[in-house]
Order: C-alpha cells, then sequence, then structure tokens
C-alpha cells in the first residue's frame, strides 16, 4: 500500500508540473519561476531521501549504503547547481551565462551517481562473466555514442558560435550522459543477469534516461537558438528527479535466483541490451549515411562494433563450454549420488530386521529381501516366482489373502496383520506383516510386505500380561483381572475386600521374607474357603477381594466371610514361629450400587467399618457408612485450597548411577502438611486430584517448582541434573500438556534435555491417537519421556514402540522379589534387556537392600532409586546429599 501511495503521489506531482508548465498560467516569468523553485525542492528531497534511506534501512550493507549516497550527493550537487541558477535567474533577475557555475554541479553529478551505482552489490561472477559485462558496456558506449555524435556531437563541433570552454561544456552534457546511460544499463544487465531483479535501480535507470535525454535536448537547444526556464524540458529534468525520488522510497526486492550461480540462468533483457543498442544504433547510421553521405566517425565506430560484436560471441563460446562443463560434473555427481543412495537403499533392505517382499495381487512373490534367509531361514531365490499362499500354510494363507483383499483397491492402502509362519526348522513363529498397495507406482508396480519375527517379543508379552493379570506372589488374580471379571459380572454379584489384621507387625518385626511367606499361605486358605469359579484376587499388600457370583450371592458372601474369617483364625507357621493374624472383611452388592466403581467403594468403607470394629469380623455395606465418603469430601475441599495456603512441598528422592554411584537426577514427589490432619499420603490426595481435576492445577505447581528447584541447583548452567516429574494420565484430557511444559521451561530457564516425565501405562492407552499427538510434541521440546511402572499394567510392546518413550522404570513389585525364585529375578532381567533392545534406559525403583541393588547392577540396569540409597528428602536436605553424594554399596563398588 505505502508503495502504492508513493507511485500515485509522484505521478501527481509529475502530472501537476506538467500541467502548469504547458499551460503557461502567469505568464512566462511565473512559469520559469516556479520551474525554478519546485525543481530545487524536489531534486533536493530527492537526494535527502536517498541518504535518509542509508541511515534507516542499509546500515549493514556498506556496499549498498555507498551506492545510496552516491547517487544521494548526485542529486545534492544537482540541487546546488539548480539553486545558483534559480538564484541568478529568479531572485537577481540576471540572465545565466553560459557557461555558469551551475553547470559544474550539474556536470558534477554523473561521475558521483555512476560510482553509486557501480557500488551496488551484484552476484558473484566468473572472469569470463565479468570480461564478457566490460564487452557489453563497451557496446552500449559505442552505441550511444554514435547516436549522440548523429544527433548532438557533430552539431557541438560544427557549431561556430560557441568556443572554448563553451563547446567543451557543451560536450561534457552529452557525454556524461552516455556514461551514466552505459553505466546503468551495465549494472541492470548485471543484476538481471545474477538473477535479482532491484525494483528501486530500476527506477534510478529510467530516471537517468530522462535526465540524460533532457540533457541532449538542452544541448540541441542551445545550439539552436537558446534555453529558456520554464519550457518543456524542465518537465523531463522534473520527472527524471521524481523518479529517483520514488525510488529511495521503495522497498529493495528479494533476489529471485541463488546468487552465486550467475551463468546458469541468465535473463533475456542482461542478454539483449548491448544488441539491442547496437542494432538501434546500426540502423540511426544507416539513415544517417543515406541522408549526409559517409561519415568517418561512423564509419570507425561501427567499424568498433563489429570488432566488440565478434569478441562478445567469443567470450559466450568460453561461457558455454564452461557451463556444458559444469552441466556434465553435476549431471556426474548426481549420478553417483543416485547410485550410492540405490547401494545404501540396498544394504538397508538386505540388512533390515524386517522382511521387505513386493507380491502380485494373487500372491506371487516378484521381489524378496535376502534378510529372508536370517530371520526365517529360506533363501531368497527359493520364494521368488512362488506363491505366498502355498507356502504358509492354509491358516496363515487365509489371513494373507483377506490382508491382500483389503488394500487392493486402494492405492497406498495399508494393513497389518499377525500370523504363524513356518520356519525352515520347522518351528512355527509368530510375525507381523504389514501389507502396502504401491501398485499404481510404476517403480514398484505391487503388494510390499514388511514381515518382522515378533515371537519372542510375543512371548515376553504374553509373560508381562500374564504378570499384570496375577499377583507374581501368591499366584491369585491381580486387582486388572479382578476388575475385568467385576466388570463382565451379571448383577447377582457380591464382593468381598479383604485386609489382614497384623499384617504389619509381622512384616516389621520378622522381615518382608516372613510377610511374603505369610501372604502365600494365607492366599491359600482364601483358595479353599471359595467355591469353584468364585475369584480371588490379590490387590497389593495385605489386601484382596473375592468375587461371589451367584442368586443369592449377598447371603452366599457372608457365608463365605465366615469361613474366610475361621480358616485365617487358625494359626499360621512361618519360619519355625506360630504367628496369628486375623481378617477385616467388607461386603456390598452389586444391587446396592449403581456402577462398579460405587460398589467397590461400598466394599471397602464397610471394610474399614469392619477393621474400625476391632477386626476379625465382616461388615455388610450399609449407607449410613456414606460419613466415611464426607470425610473424603472435606478432603477434597482442603485440597482444592492447599495450594494457595502453601500446604504443599516437595520432596525429592535422587537417581543414582548405576555404574559410578553418582546423583545423576532426583524424582519430585509432593507431600501435603495439612494443619489439621498432618501429613496427608499421597496415596489419600492424589486420586482425589485426579478424579476432581485438581491434578491440573497441582501438576503445573509441581512442574515448575521441581524446574525451579533443578535450576537453583545449577540445571543448565554446567551440572546435568535430570528432574523427574511425574504426569498424571488426567493431565493429558484437561490440558495442552506440550504448551504447558513449554511455558515452564520458559518462565524457570530449565534445559528440556534436563526434564523427564514419567507416566504410567494408563496413558498409553487412554485415547490412544490423542495421547500420542501430545506425546510427540512434548517430545519435540528435547524433554524425555520415561514410562513408570512398566511391567504393571496392560500395554503391548506394539504400544512401546509406538510411543517415543526413553526411560523403562522397573516397578518396585519386581524388584522386591530379587534375591528369590530364580524365574523373578529372570523376568527383571528380561526388563532389562527390552529397553536396552529398544535404545531405552532402565531405572529400578524400591531397591531397599544391597543384594537387590547388586543383581540389578549385574543385570546391566542404568539407574536406580530406593530407601537403600536415600528417602525423598527436603529441598534444603536433598541439596545438601547431591554436593556430598550419597555412600552406597555401587558408590564403594565404584
Amino acid at each position: 500500500m505505502t508503495v502504492r501511495r508513493d507511485t500515485l503521489l509522484t505521478l501527481a506531482l509529475a502530472g501537476a508540473f506538467a500541467a502548469v508548465i504547458v499551460s503557461g498560467v502567469g505568464g512566462d516569468r511565473f512559469t520559469a519561476d516556479f520551474s525554478n523553485v519546485v525543481t530545487v525542492v524536489l531534486v533536493s528531497a530527492a537526494g535527502l531521501s536517498c541518504l535518509w534511506r542509508v541511515v534507516s534501512r542499509h546500515r549493514q550493507d556498506s556496499r549498498l549504503s555507498w551506492a545510496w549516497i552516491g547517487i544521494g550527493l548526485g542529486s545534492l550537487t544537482y540541487a546546488l547547481s539548480e539553486a545558483a541558477w534559480t538564484w541568478i535567474e529568479t531572485v537577481q533577475r540576471h540572465e545565466v551565462p553560459f557557461p555558469s557555475p551551475a553547470d559544474a554541479g550539474y556536470l558534477a553529478m554523473v561521475p558521483l551517481t555512476a560510482a553509486g551505482l557501480l557500488l551496488v552489490p551484484v552476484a558473484r561472477q566468473t572472469v569470463a562473466h565479468r570480461v564478457r559485462s566490460i564487452v557489453d558496456g563497451l557496446m552500449v558506449a559505442a552505441s550511444l555514442l554514435l547516436i549522440s555524435w548523429i544527433f548532438v556531437l557533430r552539431d557541438v563541433l560544427d557549431a561556430g558560435g560557441e568556443t572554448g570552454l563553451g563547446r567543451y561544456v557543451l560536450l561534457a552534457y552529452p557525454v556524461s550522459d552516455i556514461v551514466l546511460v552505459t553505466v546503468v544499463l551495465y549494472m541492470l544487465a548485471m543484476l538481471r543477469r545474477g538473477g535479482q531483479d532491484w525494483g528501486p535501480f530500476t527506477l534510478i535507470g529510467a530516471a537517468v534516461a530522462v535526465i540524460g535525454a533532457s540533457d541532449s535536448a538542452y544541448v540541441y537547444t542551445t545550439l539552436h537558438g537558446g534555453y529558456v526556464s520554464g519550457g518543456i524540458l524542465d518537465i523531463g529534468w522534473f520527472t527524471g528527479f521524481a523518479l529517483i525520488l520514488l525510488a529511495s522510497r521503495r522497498p529493495d526486492a528479494p533476489p529471485t535466483a541463488e546468487h552465486g550461480d550467475t551463468g546458469a540462468e541468465q535473463q533475456p533483457f542482461a542478454m539483449l541490451v548491448p544488441y539491442a543498442a547496437v542494432i538501434f544504433a546500426v540502423g540511426v547510421s544507416v539513415v544517417y549515411y543515406a541522408v549526409h553521405g559517409p561519415d568517418p566517425f561512423v564509419t570507425w565506430t561501427r567499424s568498433a562494433l563489429i570488432l566488440l560484436i565478434v569478441g562478445r560471441q567469443m567470450f559466450t563460446l568460453l561461457e558455454n563450454q564452461h557451463l556444458t562443463r559444469r552441466l556434465e560434473s553435476r549431471v556426474t555427481a548426481r549420478t553417483a549420488e543416485l547410485s550410492a543412495r540405490e547401494n545404501r537403499f540396498r544394504a538397508l533392505v538386505q540388512h533390515s530386521s524386517d522382511s521387505v517382499a513386493v507380491i502380485d495381487p494373487d500372491t506371487t512373490v516378484r521381489y524378496q529381501s535376502d534378510s529372508v534367509e536370517r530371520i526365517f531361514g529360506y533363501p531368497a531365490e527359493l520364494l521368488v516366482g512362488r506363491r505366498l499362499t502355498d507356502l504358509v500354510g492354509r491358516r496363515a494363507a487365509a489371513q494373507l489373502a483377506a490382508a491382500v483383499r483389503a488394500v487392493e483397491g486402494r492405492p497406498l492402502g495399508t494393513t497389518v496383520v499377525e500370523l504363524l509362519l513356518p520356519h525352515a526348522d520347522g518351528r512355527m513363529r509368530q510375525a507381523e506383516m504389514t501389507v502396502t498397495n504401491l501398485m499404481h507406482d510404476p517403480t514398484v508396480g505391487g503388494l510390499v510386505l514388511n514381515t518382522r519375527d515378533v515371537h519372542d517379543a510375543k512371548e515376553l508379552q504374553d509373560q508381562l500380561v500374564h504378570e499384570a493379570y496375577h499377583d507374581g506372589l501368591t499366584g491369585l488374580a491381580s486387582r486388572a483381572l479382578f476388575r475385568e471379571k467385576l466388570d463382565d459380572a451379571v448383577e447377582d454379584v457380591a464382593i468381598l475386600f479383604l485386609d489382614l489384621d497384623g499384617f504389619k507387625e509381622v512384616n516389621d518385626s520378622l522381615g518382608h521374607a516372613a510377610g511374603d511367606q505369610l501372604l502365600v499361605q494365607v492366599a491359600d486358605r482364601l483358595r479353599a474357603s471359595v467355591r469353584e469359579g468364585d475369584t480371588v484376587a490379590r490387590f497389593g499388600g495385605d489386601e484382596f477381594a473375592v468375587l461371589v457370583e451367584s442368586p443369592e450371592a449377598m447371603a452366599d458372601a457372608a457365608s463365605m466371610a465366615g469361613r474366610i474369617i475361621a480358616a485365617l483364625d487358625v494359626p499360621f507357621a512361618v519360619g519355625g514361629r506360630e504367628l496369628h493374624i486375623g481378617a477385616s472383611v467388607g461386603i456390598a452388592a452389586a444391587a446396592g450400587a449403581s456402577d462398579v466403581q460405587q460398589l467397590q467403594r461400598n466394599a471397602d468403607l464397610a471394610m474399614y467399618q469392619a477393621k474400625a470394629a476391632g477386626g476379625g469380623a465382616y461388615a455388610v455395606y450399609d449407607p449410613a457408612m456414606h460419613d466415611q465418603l464426607m470425610d473424603r469430601l472435606e478432603l477434597e475441599a482442603d485440597l482444592r485450597v492447599a495450594l494457595d495456603r502453601g500446604e504443599l512441598a516437595l520432596h525429592y528422592q535422587p537417581t543414582v548411577d548405576m555404574r559410578t554411584g553418582e546423583i545423576v537426577g532426583f524424582e519430585a514427589l509432593v507431600r501435603w502438611y495439612h494443619p489439621v490432619r498432618g501429613v496427608v499420603s499421597p496415596l489419600d490426595f492424589i486420586p482425589i486430584a485426579e478424579a476432581t481435576g485438581l491434578i491440573v492445577p497441582l501438576g503445573r505447581w509441581v512442574l515448575a517448582e521441581a524446574c525451579r528447584q533443578a535450576v537453583e541447583w545449577g540445571a543448565g548452567r554446567g551440572r546435568r541434573l535430570k528432574m523427574a516429574v511425574n504426569v498424571s494420565v488426567r493431565q493429558f484430557d484437561h490440558c495442552d500438556l506440550a504448551s504447558l511444559v513449554s511455558q515452564v521451561l520458559a518462565e524457570t530457564g530449565m534445559p528440556a534435555d534436563q526434564l523427564c516425565l514419567e507416566m504410567t501405562e494408563s496413558v498409553l492407552l487412554t485415547d490412544t491417537d490423542e495421547n500420542l499427538t501430545q506425546l510427540v510434541r512434548v517430545k519435540a521440546l528435547g524433554v524425555t519421556l520415561a514410562m513408570d511402572d512398566f511391567g504393571t499394567g496392560f500395554s503391548s510392546l506394539a504400544y512401546l514402540r509406538r510411543f517415543p518413550m526413553d526411560v523403562l522404570k522397573i516397578d518396585r513389585s519386581f524388584v522386591e522379589r530379587l534375591g528369590g525364585d530364580d524365574e523373578d529375578e529372570a523376568l527383571v532381567h528380561t526388563i532389562v534387556r527390552l529397553g536396552q533392545s529398544l535404545g531405552m534406559q532402565t531405572v529400578a525403583e524400591g531397591i531397599e537392600d544391597g543384594a537387590q541393588l547388586a543383581a540389578l547392577r549385574e543385570m546391566g540396569c542404568d539407574f536406580a532409586q530406593g530407601y537403600l540409597l536415600s528417602r525423598p528428602l527436603p529441598a534444603p536436605d536433598a541439596g545438601r546429599i547431591l554436593e556430598t553424594g550419597i555412600r552406597t554399596p555401587v558408590a564403594v563398588a565404584t
């Protein structure tokens, strides 16, 4: 809009000036005075505008700055001369003599402007280009000289009225204009040849052409009757400097091609300008010869033009040869690059962990990578030309045929199928096959099969699923399996929640090993006390549950509770000791609950009622127990204001490098110091925060405070310190996690690569695509992502490969069993190897004795956490151990 406005304003000024001059309004004297004064103002404005452009736009570009300075100073010298002319003619009312001091200023404009134009930065050129550009300039100059000779110079030399200085001044005008126009055309050709299209200098060229034509007309007028101010010629000078003013206000247009490749793509303008000038000059000379006869100067000038044209063609030939060699070298280099890429791709395919094949719709193999022999034992040449459906077995053939049909009509369509494929050694291997339709691609023309052997991974996954659905210590169902069975149960159902009375005392006094033996015996008695088909589960610690399905579920549950309490009342023999424990049982029926969550909540309330009554008994849920729920609501209300009141604080548990024993980071854990209740366990208020959405502001505060503390400890200022912060699945549902993390990093100055976000496997299973999108955005910030409590959930290896995780945290339930069953130790070792195979670091949680630490270190686990190393500590205490270090078995061994 600014460019358009300036252009319209310039045209309006030139039009108004021309109207006044042409109309002669006010008489000849007024017109002359008007022309002189307005021209002084306009030329001064043009010069000052050029200098202002240097100050406001081109301070960093020295060549461009000097270019505009030269143009500006040229305009200002012209303005001074025009002011002198105006002073003599308009103020003193004298006739301006010829030559006069004003002519010196007019002529001084030429070298200043030409120097400025020659300083315009142009693209880098070869020597051949430079020489050819000089030849082009000489051709233009000779052509303009020939034209000027015919129209102006010959008459000046032949004129008898002017002698001495006057004749030289008259000659200087057209000659200097020839020089200036030649420089302009030369620079514009250079800019165009370099792929540059700078609008301001195009306007400068037009301005110089107009001013040069006016100067030549001035010389002609001076020779034939004398020049008078206020005439038509003044319109030319006014228009020329108006164009300079407009050029100084236009922005620089960006280059339209890569600088530095000036010879590859020449603009037609750059090539045709010299020839156009020569053709025009020759045409004018032919007409002149026809009218006036031969002229020695014309003849010699035309001869010089012929020599320049020949020279130009020679340089053009050399340049074309150079260009041909460059193109050939480029083609050679490109061919070599494509060949290298092809070889690289072939090597990647042949050594890939996937078998790659191209088949027809009837499953005939047209191409098979050599990697199939390494994966499935078959040579590639054995498969080419044969139908896969005849080789893989009946069931796998049907699955493969269905997959082919699914993508056959969809270009770029993809489907994934899992099937059992035979290995050359006779074993059946679980495989994952991706079928992609590239039949429309002329370079492929078939269906592409990417097949990988996932048998070992599937076995590990099945093992992890079994561990997730069963308690590793007792063999009972886990909380997850219990919940699934409860979800699938019909309405005639009741549940029992059990909590052992006195178990904590046994564990604290006799140790975890004795506690584990006791739990195994409890599980055996529970199995013996229930009916066939009832589900017994261990939720963790000393908490158990039983699912009862029958038309008389409530009565059967009460009878079963009595049997369980009686069975557990019998002493247990553990380690040569006779132990007495009991159980508090809560019973709830589906008939009294609106959903599964409420049913479990009712049973939980009943269990706590039985425990509050002294234990060793059972209690059936009664709505009066709702008072306990009210207490939970009070806790929720207090939690809503706890953050504002400063009741929350962070404790930091160190993470130790297994190899060096050094502290490499901390995990931030929130604590609530309630003014009435005292220290509230995170197990009590974190579920409330997640259920109510308070986890979002709480999570942001924890993230910001942990990052601030890490920066205070030196993160980002020479110390590598990884700060781990737990993220709830609810934060994915209620906020833009990537934006939140980005804001906190910016606010605290925490380096992104020193922040680790930990999340449980529930993130992988809840709103998977949306959560994956958020995790990818978070990962793009440079943040580390960790899978917490790995192995306790339901995630598949496919999910683990799909999500951008960096760290696997081995759950404490696996760690605490180390040193016992070899199968438990093998499972932990498998998880460590899984992390290594996926390029992930592993962190073991809950390390409580040196044997566990030594076993994990022997397995190659990377990092460790646990009470053996340090409990979670307030920031001051954590800061001290960060400086002093931890004396642990890891550090001693190191």
